[in-house]
């Protein structure tokens, strides 16, 4: 996707596809326990971090969604309830946005809609 043409109509869907992934992780990190309680937080962090991407109307220009991005990152604090610890909660949402700004300055990586990525 590199080569193309910026797409928001695929970036909305693989935000989508990353909304749902998150939850069925977070399901099943709550139901495995205590243990898994970081896994929960990874993965409330990539649901509000996609829902928050998936409602701005930036999508549908690159440099707008970049410009967007930026800005959720610049912010001093996040919130959830719900999530075990804020503080990492907070750093998976940085780590969740950088990877998302990386993605959308490349233009690449939205055609992926497996459940599991990598990075």
């Amino acid at each position: 996707m590199a080569d193309e043409e910026w797409n928001g109509d695929a970036v909305r869907g693989w935000l989508e596809r990353r909304i749902a992934a998150s939850q069925t992780d977070q399901v099943r990190a709550e139901r495995a326990g205590r243990d898994y309680e970081d896994d929960y937080d990874k993965a409330a962090a990539e649901e509000w971090v996609c829902r928050q991407a998936w409602r701005h109307p930036s999508t549908g220009d690159q440099a707008e969604f970049g410009k967007y991005l930026k800005s959720v990152l610049d912010r001093d604090e996040y919130s959830r309830t719900g999530v075990y610890s804020e503080r990492r909660f907070e750093r998976e949402v940085k780590t969740c946005l950088r990877k998302l700004m990386k993605m959308a300055k490349a233009n690449e990586g939205f055609a992926n809609t497996s459940h599991f990525q990598k990075g």
